[in-house]
């Protein structure tokens, strides 16, 4: 279900010129489980990241909260997105993502480009999940259309992949690494903007 529809997201943003041209593709690791996290002002921009990684399937951590959205709810399932409880978190926010990775599956995280306290958490979320799973953040940026009306003015997308990096041991390595993961989103973001100062 998850390439049929992203098949279906695929032909639609790229009819309408919305699909993201895609930068640093061969940061991508080749191979095994990873974290990807990436700035989030809209949907489109969790379409565009999902289609970029075609043949390879995302898995989307997403709040609870829209699972309970009529038709939202059984889209965001087959989307495989799972839920978040993120006003009471417990083990599962750590022990899904970490078995997705285990299984060599890549887990989406979207902070958006705010300092907000929520933001904060999810980017402490994703590198916790990286640093417990042993495994790589890939960070990445997107700027373009923020949902179906930026698609059907024929908005253009930009999404770009920064290097990945790990996630050292201990409380030390988690700080360094979520000011660092904040420091390549913002850095990420600038340099497409620069790139393509057209996109408002």
């Amino acid at each position: 279900m998850y390439k049929f529809i992203a098949n279906i997201v695929y032909g639609v943003l790229g009819v309408n010129g919305s699909k993201a041209k895609v930068y640093g593709k061969e940061n991508i690791p080749k191979e095994g489980g990873f974290v990807i996290a990436c700035t989030h002002n809209g949907y489109i921009d969790i379409l565009n990241l999902g289609i970029s990684m075609l043949p390879r399937e995302v898995h989307f951590m997403a709040k609870k909260q829209l699972f309970d959205v009529k038709g939202l709810g059984w889209l965001i399932k087959r989307l495989n997105a799972f839920p978040v409880d993120r006003d009471n978190p417990g083990p599962s926010v750590i022990k899904i993502p970490r078995q997705l990775i285990k299984e060599g599956k890549v887990v989406g995280i979207f902070p958006s480009g705010t300092r907000s306290s929520e933001n904060s958490e999810l980017k402490a979320g994703a590198v916790t999940i990286a640093q417990l799973s042993k495994a790589e953040i890939l960070p990445a940026a997107y700027i373009g259309p923020k949902n179906a009306a930026g698609v059907f003015k024929r908005q253009k997308g930009y999404l770009i992949y920064g290097k990945p990096f790990t996630v050292e041991a201990g409380k030390e390595g988690r700080e360094k690494s979520v000011q660092f993961l904040e420091q390549e989103l913002n850095r990420l973001t600038v340099h497409l903007k620069e790139m393509h100062p057209e996109v408002k």
